[in-house]
């Protein structure tokens, strides 16, 4: 059997294609699919940092960052329990507006840990995060859990 067109060389060599496409395809898909390794698992841990980034970043040179604006209002106000109110009630709208579950912002420097903010029972929380950031002489810590 004389193959006199060719005939056979082109099912072969659309076989050859076909399968590089699969090759191509397994590959492909391997690599685009999601693991379940430590990135997955730090994405929480990340919550706490972020949102204390976001509280202490500047948007231009000219405006004040929040922990600078309720720094702030402490010191103005001699850390007495009215400047703290004001930055109480400050607080929670701020972190509120990120829409966190359970939240609890101290001040551990000069007010030795007074809670400034807080949403949900710690004391229950299993996985939290935490992430502080100093302003003057006032120190911050965020924890976050869910």
């Amino acid at each position: 059997m004389l193959d006199n067109k060719g005939s056979f060389y082109i099912m072969d060599a659309i076989l050859a294609i076909f399968l590089l496409l699969i090759v191509f395809l397994v590959v492909n898909t391997a690599i685009t699919l999601p693991t379940s390794d430590y990135s997955y698992e730090s994405k929480e841990i990340r919550t706490a940092q972020d949102t204390m980034e976001l509280l202490s970043g500047k948007i231009d040179f000219n405006d004040n960052t929040f922990l600078a604006e309720i720094s702030n209002i402490l010191k103005e106000g001699k850390n007495s329990k009215e400047s703290i109110r004001q930055v109480s009630e400050i607080s929670k709208d701020k972190l509120n507006s990120y829409k966190l579950k359970n939240y609890m912002l101290t001040e551990n420097n000069i007010l030795k840990g007074k809670v400034l903010a807080s949403k949900g029972d710690y004391n229950k929380a299993n996985d939290v995060d935490v992430a502080t950031r100093t302003y003057g002489d006032y120190s911050y810590t965020l924890y976050i859990w869910q």
